[in-house]
């Protein structure tokens, strides 16, 4: 599927870049080196450009192949990266998808999250016709808690127990009824 770009309001969802007129690399790297966001975010390490470049591939990739729609949270007026929402592990015969979502850590507290998760919740559930949207964290997260009940979730039971050992809290959303 080709990337689809979004009017959040306050934020602009957009196809993360690396080019010559919008770079967003040096802001990647700096998010993922913020000790808060690797105590949650463990799967990737953007330590270097190229590494940074990677990353930008692997998600228009994951855009071409149907297996995870990824956006860059972006200011409106400059372009400038402040996170990145995305629904990933499509599933179109079944209608599901998990979203994700975080935020840099010079624009946490500002609504980026909600907002940005609100509108990839109304693509995945009118453009891509979902059903199913499950959205999980680390029981000590509470901010991401915070984000799935503002993003109108419901906490599926207690805790699971991830790979690494460590709690996992499981929300669902489902498609409003029109």
């Amino acid at each position: 599927m080709e990337p689809v770009e979004i009017n959040a309001g306050e934020y602009y969802l957009r196809q993360l870049r690396a080019d010559r007129l919008l770079d967003d690399r040096p802001l990647l790297m700096e998010a993922f080196a913020d000790t808060e966001h690797r105590r949650y975010v463990r799967n990737y390490r953007l330590g270097t450009l190229d590494e940074a470049t990677e990353y930008v591939t692997l998600r228009a990739a994951q855009w071409a192949c149907d297996e995870r729609c990824s956006w860059a949270v972006a200011e409106p007026t400059t372009g400038r990266l402040v996170g990145e929402v995305g629904l990933r592990d499509l599933d179109f015969t079944f209608g599901s998808a998990e979203a994700s979502v975080w935020t840099h850590p010079a624009a946490r507290g500002n609504g980026v999250a909600v907002t940005a998760l609100s509108a990839a919740l109304r693509f995945g559930f009118g453009g891509l016709g979902l059903t199913e949207i499950v959205y999980r964290h680390r029981e000590s997260n509470a901010a991401s808690a915070i984000v799935a009940q503002r993003c109108g979730f419901t906490r599926l039971g207690e805790a699971d127990t991830s790979q690494a050992g460590q709690p996992l809290v499981r929300w669902i959303r489902t498609r409003p009824v029109s």
